[in-house]
Order: structure tokens, then C-alpha cells, then sequence
């Protein structure tokens, strides 16, 4: 078997770099060519990313009462007119494909018989979530890694810091990074970015603490074009209790059948649309919102699976069983489950083409850090794995020109760095202003966003840019930011330049993220807006991130 490493040697060349070991990462990775050497880094280790976090399942038309014009349908109405119909096309018809790739690969789905086991989940019109039990992303993630691991082409880095993309002449050559007290820079044929989403900018978040928009912010300092940051999937029902983790209640309990409950057990969500507790992500987020903002003696709602037979509540989500007595003492069969609404998915990220390549060349996107296109302004519920493994697939065919040689300016000899001499005061003012990011975005940019807010942290996010770009560690980093095979000082450790780089793409992905909203005039999908609280017919365009500057596109054709 072929093992990953924390300390072994990272080659200075790859025909291929991917940067992120979640299901998009790891997909990629198998799906490329097995003639190519392919480096697989992650600053964590292969399980920790958001899709191990995932529960409630894939999506794929494959039932013999569904039909892909009906999964396509779903997917064009959750989006709020702006899906690309050509990209959900790929996404629905390449269902099938990728699911029988994983099950051959041993993803042990639910089955019911010889059948796959299907459940619902909001707005789908069919029975077409596949899962195994309520861990599918661990299973999927479990899988995939296994493979990778098997695969002698593909060599897997653990603890390596992706720093910023090594661009040339408008090229990406390949990526800095930190491993093994190194600062490298490692050259790649290809680099494929597969980090994950930015739902750490947000104090309430079910992402994991990895998701700082690693791979949108490195590909915007890169010159890359982004589309729709503003629009964030807020998941109705996250674990809400003092001292408890926000974990994610999937939204296939609400499919099988549980009530979304006010203090009073009113299901209150009819309120606000006829699909109740099962109307789009984005209705039920707002529905619980509000609510709390008329009741502000209620801090959270309830969702109640004492009405779903405890036999099925066993057999289909164990582990949510499991997490609400661990982390909150709560039996569910007993009592309902505290809940409000946190920041799950970011439906923007760096545009791609069908073929997963982005703006720049040589440089591909896959899963939440891409924008396909496939989501619009509002992700149809597990969708998000279905187009990790769909446009991950896109790369079997990658055939990617070797570099030429690089001029001796462009590979620096070896510097010492040196320590900054207070790593504490910086570590210290590092972590106050993570904190302090998530509390300002999820204020200004969370469910409700209007102008005024959104402009004051504009100002404060540009002030605290100000103190990062003076902090002594900063400084050092930017002084050998173009150069390569720098030994770190020991006492200059992974932690502190891990926290050192994620705080500086969560002000980078803040800042982008407030100028799209405040850009986009209109409510719309996961994008709402309340001094614009309308739906506008001539916004039906995608927001452009280029060289710094918002713009619209084309009106969309569906």
C-alpha cells in the first residue's frame, strides 16, 4: 500500500498538485490519469474536511420512478434562475456513473432489498438521496481515501500549507507551500484546487475549522475570475445548545418526517411557505430567522422526531442519536432537538468550465471552492457530493503540457528566515481577529444583509488588513514570497503559520464575500438582502470578481 506522509520528502515537481483531501480532492486525484505522478497535499489529513462532515447523502435521478428531467428541474427551481443549464446537465446525466464508480469502488449505500435505498430531502420533487445511514460523506470520504492510498501514482503530503499559487506570465507553475519546516515552491504541469468552502468566516458555521476559503483566496491574489460569493446556504437546523458543537441536524430527518417546532410545538414554518419545514434551505433559514426576531425571548426553534417511528429514527441516523446525547444530553426519541439556523454552503467560488478549468491555465477547480455553475443562487440539498465526484470525473482526460524551463530569477537560491521575536503577540492577535472576523461577517453578511452594515465591515475588515500586513510574521513571509527551499526556524512552527495563513484568506474571503452582497441589489436565493428584499428579473446575471472589481455578467438562458 502506498502511505501518506507528514515528513517524508515532497518532490519539487508533480505532473499534477492537488491541494485538498475532501471527496473532491480525492476523486480528482483517481480520476486523473494513472500515468501521471500526482501530489495530493492537505493541511490536515485526509479525513478532516467538510465532506467527511456530510450526512444526509448524494442525489442521482437513478430510481426507476425518477428521471433526470425531473432532478434537472429541481436543481433549475432551488437555483433561482441562475444555474447554467449546460453544467446541470453534466451534474444529473453523470449521476449514475459516479454512483456505480463507488459502489464498484465499496461505498456500502443503504439498500432496501437489492435496491438502493432512497429518501427525500427539501425540494426534490423524488425519492433520490442515496446514503449509508446519516455518515454517507465519511463513507464516501472513508472509500476514497483507501483507494487513493492503494494508487503508486498518486503520493499524499499530510500537514502541507498551501500557501499561494506560483504564477509565471499569467501561468500557474505550480504552488507555495510549507512541509516539513520548508518553504517550498513545487512545480506542476497542473494544480487542481479542491479545499472546500469559507464557512469559517462565519461565527455560526457547521464547517469544519479547516474551511477558511483556502483556494478562493489563492486563486483570487492569483488573478482568477470568481462568480456569486455572496450567495451562502445557511442550513436551517444546527445543533443549538451552550457549550455543544454546531452540528449539522441533516436535513433528511426533516424528509422522513420530522416537525420543525416553536416553543409552543406550532409548526410555525407553514407561516411562511406551504412546504413547511420542507420548503428550499434558504425559506426554512429565513423562516426560523424571523421567527426569532419577532419571539427575541426564544434563542432557538425545535425540530421534533418523536413523530418519525423510533425504528426508523435507529436505522437512519444513528449518529445524529449519538451527538445529541454526547454533546447536548438530549434523547431524541424523548425530546426535541434545539436548533438555528449557521452557514453550510457557498454556492460561489472560482468559475470553471465544463471541464473544471478555470480563468487561468494549467489551473483547474473542483467541489465547493469551484463555481460549475450547477448551484445558482440557492444549492438543491445533496447535490454538493453528487458534483464533487461529477466534475472530479472531468479530469480523466487531463493531458496537461510539461513546463518549460523556468529562467534562474524564477527559482531563488536558498535565505534563512529569520524568528519574529514576539510569536506569541502575533499567535495572540491572530486568533482574536479569526474570532472577531466570524462575528462581524454573521452579523453584517449572515441571513439578513443591508448596506449600511455591510459598508461599516468593509471599514473594519480594511483596518484590521492594515495590522495584519504590519504583523513581524507578515513581513517575513512577503520578504521570501517568491523564492524556494527555505528551512523554517524550529520555534517558527505548522501551527502558527497555519493560523497565520488561514486568518489572512478569511480577511481576503470576508472582504470579497461583503462586496458581492453589497454589490447585488436584489434578495435571491441564499442572498437576502433586507433593504432590497425582492427577487429582481433584471439581476437574473452572475456577480464577476475580476482583478478586484464586481461586475455582472450576461443574463442567464435557461
Amino acid at each position: 500500500m502506498h502511505s501518506s506522509s507528514s515528513y517524508a520528502a515532497l518532490p519539487s515537481q508533480f505532473d499534477v498538485l492537488v491541494v485538498g483531501g475532501g471527496a473532491a480532492g480525492l476523486y480528482s486525484a483517481l480520476c486523473l490519469p494513472a500515468t501521471l505522478q500526482v501530489g495530493l497535499i492537505t493541511k490536515d489529513t485526509l479525513s478532516i474536511s467538510a465532506s467527511d462532515w456530510a450526512q444526509g447523502g448524494i442525489a442521482a435521478a437513478i430510481a426507476p420512478d425518477d428521471a433526470p428531467e425531473l432532478h434537472i428541474a429541481d436543481t433549475l427551481k432551488a437555483g433561482v434562475g441562475l444555474c447554467e443549464r449546460q453544467a446541470v446537465d453534466v451534474l444529473v446525466r453523470q449521476a449514475g456513473e459516479c454512483i456505480q464508480h463507488l459502489t464498484q469502488m465499496g461505498v456500502a449505500f443503504d439498500r432496501k432489498g437489492e435496491q438502493l435505498a432512497m429518501t427525500l430531502e427539501a425540494a426534490h420533487s423524488r425519492r433520490r438521496v442515496l446514503h449509508a445511514a446519516d455518515t454517507t460523506g465519511r463513507a464516501v470520504v472513508t472509500t476514497l481515501a483507501d483507494q487513493v492510498l492503494q494508487r503508486p501514482n498518486i503520493h499524499v503530503f499530510n500537514q502541507a500549507l498551501a500557501l499561494d499559487l506560483w504564477m509565471h506570465q499569467g501561468e500557474c507553475l505550480g504552488v507555495q507551500l510549507v512541509h516539513s519546516q520548508q518553504l517550498k515552491l513545487v512545480k506542476a504541469n497542473a494544480v487542481v484546487l479542491a479545499t472546500g468552502g469559507g464557512g469559517q468566516i462565519y461565527s455560526q458555521t457547521t464547517n469544519p475549522t479547516a474551511s477558511t476559503g483556502d483556494g478562493v483566496a489563492m486563486a483570487w491574489r492569483a488573478g482568477a475570475t470568481l462568480r456569486d460569493l455572496e450567495f451562502m446556504q445557511f442550513h436551517p437546523t444546527a445543533l443549538t445548545q451552550a457549550g455543544a458543537p454546531r452540528f449539522l441536524i441533516s436535513e433528511a430527518v426533516r424528509g422522513e418526517g420530522a416537525h420543525l417546532i416553536d416553543i409552543h410545538g406550532r409548526r410555525f414554518a407553514f407561516d411562511y411557505h406551504p412546504d413547511g419545514e420542507l420548503a428550499p434551505r434558504d425559506v426554512v433559514s429565513r423562516a426560523i430567522f424571523n421567527h426569532l426576531q419577532r419571539h427575541p425571548d426564544e434563542s432557538v426553534v425545535y425540530l421534533d422526531l418523536r413523530v418519525i417511528a423510533p425504528e426508523r429514527v435507529n436505522h437512519r441516523f444513528p449518529n445524529i442519536i449519538r451527538k445529541c446525547q454526547k454533546w447536548a444530553g438530549i434523547n431524541v426519541f424523548e425530546t426535541p432537538i434545539p436548533v438555528s439556523p449557521a452557514a453550510h454552503y457557498w454556492m460561489g467560488g472560482i468559475i470553471t468550465n465544463l471541464g473544471s478549468q478555470t480563468t487561468i491555465p494549467r489551473l483547474y477547480a473542483v467541489g465547493e471552492n469551484a463555481s460549475t455553475g450547477v448551484h445558482g443562487a440557492n444549492r438543491l440539498a445533496s447535490n454538493s457530493l453528487l458534483e464533487c465526484l461529477v466534475f472530479g470525473a472531468q479530469l480523466k482526460d487531463i493531458t496537461p503540457q510539461p513546463l518549460a524551463d523556468l529562467s534562474q530569477s524564477d527559482s531563488a537560491a536558498s535565505d534563512e528566515l529569520t524568528t519574529p521575536p514576539d510569536l506569541d503577540e502575533v499567535a495572540s492577535w491572530l486568533q482574536q481577529h479569526r474570532t472577531a472576523i466570524g462575528q462581524l461577517v454573521w452579523q453584517s453578511a449572515g441571513i439578513a444583509r443591508e448596506a449600511n452594515q455591510m459598508n461599516a465591515a468593509l471599514d473594519q475588515l480594511e483596518q484590521w488588513k492594515t495590522e495584519f500586513d504590519a504583523l513581524p510574521l507578515t513581513q517575513i513571509v512577503n520578504r521570501v514570497n517568491e523564492q524556494k527551499n527555505h528551512t523554517l526556524p524550529a520555534t517558527l512552527d505548522f501551527t502558527i503559520l497555519r493560523l497565520w495563513a488561514e486568518t489572512r484568506n478569511l480577511l481576503t474571503v470576508a472582504k470579497l464575500v461583503l462586496e458581492s452582497a453589497l454589490f447585488r441589489t436584489e434578495s435571491r436565493g441564499g442572498h437576502y438582502r433586507s433593504d432590497y428584499p425582492e427577487t429582481d428579473a433584471t439581476w437574473q446575471v452572475h456577480t464577476l470578481v475580476q482583478d478586484g472589481i464586481c461586475l455582472r455578467s450576461q443574463p442567464i438562458q435557461q
